[in-house]
């Protein structure tokens, strides 16, 4: 059996043809689509949707959010109401709450918020997978309440994090929570 022997190759080199075989791979994968009209006879095209998969995963992920409830004071309570048969949250894709940042899109945080307790939001907020969202809710989360003057008190959580939807009221009904939710669905 014969054996070949080849010259030292630099990772330089193997970097180099590496990817000018990705690219090429790349360049044949981005052959554009025929325009369905011309290849899509009339009655298959009213029961066919041709569409891209980053469009249908968007729509999927922008259906289904994933709540992680930061109930820190009596605004959780109405937050927990809009789980109930009456308010029904699971309407809006929001079956389950999460209980780890790492599987929630939508952090809500309702109460009021300690500069104690502050970092222990920041890092739960920075946990969550991209791309993600913040409700504030109550107003003891938007500005501090009526605890505002105390030096323990966050005079609002955009402070802290950026905030998407602001569900004002103290408590704020269930009614304007899934008003907010909606908010992050458009």
């Amino acid at each position: 059996m014969e054996v070949e022997k080849y010259g030292v190759v630099s990772s330089n080199e193997i970097d180099i043809a590496e990817g000018l075989r990705i690219n090429s791979l790349m360049a044949a994968s981005q052959q554009p689509i025929p325009d369905p009209d011309k290849w899509l006879d009339e009655e298959l095209s009213r029961n066919v949707l041709i569409t891209t998969v980053d469009y249908v995963l968007d729509w999927a992920r922008s259906r289904s959010i994933f709540p992680l409830m930061f109930g820190l004071a009596c605004c959780a309570f109405e937050m927990i109401g809009t789980a109930a048969s009456r308010f029904d949250i699971a309407r809006f894709g929001m079956d389950i709450f999460r209980w780890s940042p790492r599987q929630a899109d939508l952090m809500i945080v309702a109460g009021t918020l300690t500069w104690k307790m502050a970092p222990a939001v920041k890092m739960v907020y920075e946990q969550m997978a991209e791309p993600k969202w913040v409700i504030a809710m109550g107003q003891c989360t938007i500005s501090g309440g009526p605890f505002r003057e105390s030096y323990s008190v966050v005079p609002g959580i955009n402070r802290i994090l950026p905030v998407d939807v602001y569900v004002p009221g103290c408590p704020p009904r269930p009614e304007g929570l899934i008003h907010g939710i909606r908010k992050i669905h458009e």
